[in-house]
């Protein structure tokens, strides 16, 4: 059985910033952990490239809609191909397969009485592409800048009954605490809940949106963006395919065992459409999928946002001090469904302290010291010795550890359990001082057998850290030659084996 993983995917009316390269550097790590550890892992991202407001950026540019979100798509898929997000599936809304799926879908939803044609009169944010209530006006009474530019909208289109089934996701996401992770954002989807109210809209009229998948028993409309995007987390993984050779097997994959969103698209999007729908087209409660809910990266405090001026471009980033060094910093310094304030000094911190001196002098050392004292020639003496039984014991219980905080989603605390070793590792060196052992043939057995257990450590950590910082990872696994010895096992370096030359992995960086 694989491990399936999704993140929401990417509006091609925008560009990449650095919420858009965390989650999907989340969903990464997530994805590279199981591969490694559990098997078969499917991670499936993608790009919606439907809607109004990619309609109207495309007229404004004068060129056709598709072209406008091919354009866009090339620059996350640029992105994401830098930052070494490694993704088994790709999802872009204009697929012929998707829009297939879409229809079939709404086919289906029609004949069972789930879609309604009416006229409806309100409010219309033509940023958020949905009608508003008053449950949207803020406190003066107005539609807040949020929502963008808010025209007075009639007309008439199809709707889905949301109401209908408030009672059933109210009482599964009750019956279900680990549907929504963190707890404090499941928290926020049931007040939500309560306060339901009416029905989804899931067409726009041709005459106000041509871009879009066109409904299959009314040609005169299109289908929403949301409701359209939605559906590529089934479609993509081989839902309704026809047995399609070039799309998964769906009964293998589903359900999503991580689905991974931003908490600004819990509420009404994924918390609350998507799971109704998949109930209204037959989905059992033990086929929900389960979202993975983190928060926003900040500056000081406040959103980030192009329009003041304090957007992080993770692009620039990515170029200037290279993919691992991001991806450590925002997995160690972000809690999974809270906020953090992005410091591109607390990233050089990072990197300066953790990587640089404390990992990578450890690897350096080590290595170093194994050519100079025993020609990179290990010998896996088995003494009893305290210190060396120590950081044995102490490297099994960081698997331990290290494994129940991925399987709760905190890889924060994972990298904190590793880096455990890491002090511990470079402590042992300062301990037993292997420059003054070898200088003495009484205590040779005692340097063989050091040597070993630090080479053995580095290479339990390279493995531990490889979800985070894959290139750094493979690039200890090099140095040690043990590319062949992935057991997350204590002892997985065979006695007489070459350790290969010492090689800097992390450079420092200064402000």
């Amino acid at each position: 059985m694989k491990y399936f993983i999704t993140t929401a995917i990417d509006y091609t009316n925008g560009e990449p910033h650095i919420g858009h390269a965390y989650e999907k550097i989340l969903a990464d790590v997530i994805a590279r952990y199981h591969r490694t550890f559990d098997g078969p892992t499917f991670f499936l991202t993608g790009v919606d490239q439907h809607g109004q407001k990619v309609q109207q950026a495309a007229q404004k540019s004068e060129i056709q809609p598709m072209e406008f979100a091919q354009e866009v798509t090339a620059k996350f898929l640029a992105l994401w191909d830098k930052l070494g997000v490694q993704y088994d599936g790709w999802a872009a809304t204009t697929d012929p397969r998707h829009e297939k799926v879409v229809r079939k879908v709404l086919q289906a939803l029609y004949e069972k009485g789930e879609l309604a044609k009416a006229k409806y009169s309100g409010f219309y944010s033509v940023r958020q592409e949905q009608f508003l209530t008053d449950k949207e006006r803020n406190e003066a009474g107005d539609f807040g800048p949020e929502w963008g530019e808010v025209i007075l909208l009639e007309e008439e289109n199809w709707y889905f009954p949301l109401v209908k089934h408030k009672g059933w996701l109210k009482n599964f996401v009750e019956t279900h605490p680990d549907f929504v992770i963190p707890n404090l954002r499941r928290n926020e989807l049931l007040n939500a809940i309560d306060r339901l109210s009416g029905d989804l809209c899931v067409s726009r009229p041709k005459e106000r949106l041509s871009w879009g998948i066109e409904f299959p028993f009314d040609p005169n409309y299109v289908t929403f963006v949301w409701f359209d995007a939605l559906l590529n987390y089934v479609s993509f993984a081989g839902y309704l395919s026809d047995n399609d050779p070039s799309l998964p097997d769906f009964e293998e994959l589903w359900p999503c065992k991580a689905h991974i969103i931003g908490k600004d698209i819990l509420v009404p999007a994924h918390g609350v459409y998507w799971p109704i729908m998949l109930h209204a087209m037959g989905f059992p409660d033990e086929q929900m999928p389960r979202l993975v809910v983190h928060g926003w990266w900040n500056i000081a405090g406040a959103k980030m946002s192009k329009s003041l001026g304090n957007s992080i471009d993770p692009d620039v980033l990515a170029d200037k001090y290279g993919a691992d060094v991001l991806r450590y910093y925002l997995m160690r310094d972000n809690i999974v469904g809270q906020d953090s304030d992005f410091s591109e000094e607390n990233l050089v911190k990072r990197n300066n302290s953790d990587l640089a001196n404390d990992l990578g002098n450890l690897v350096n050392r080590t290595v170093s010291m194994s050519q100079r004292y025993r020609n990179g020639r290990l010998d896996s003496i088995e003494l009893n010795d305290p210190d060396l039984n120590a950081i044995r014991d102490l490297a099994i219980s960081v698997i331990k550890r290290y494994r129940a905080a991925f399987e709760r989603f905190e890889v924060h605390t994972s990298m904190e359990t590793a880096w455990e070793l890491v002090a511990r590792a470079n402590a042992l060196v300062e301990q037993k001082a292997p420059w003054k052992l070898a200088k003495d043939p009484a205590q040779s057995e005692l340097l063989n057998a050091v040597l070993y257990t630090l080479a053995e450590t580095l290479r339990l950590l390279a493995l531990l850290v490889g979800p985070v910082i894959p290139a750094a990872s493979e690039k200890i696994l090099d140095q040690l030659q043990a590319g062949n010895f992935r057991t997350l096992q204590w002892g997985g370096l065979p006695s007489g084996h070459d350790l290969g030359k010492p090689t800097p992995i992390f450079p420092r960086f200064e402000l």
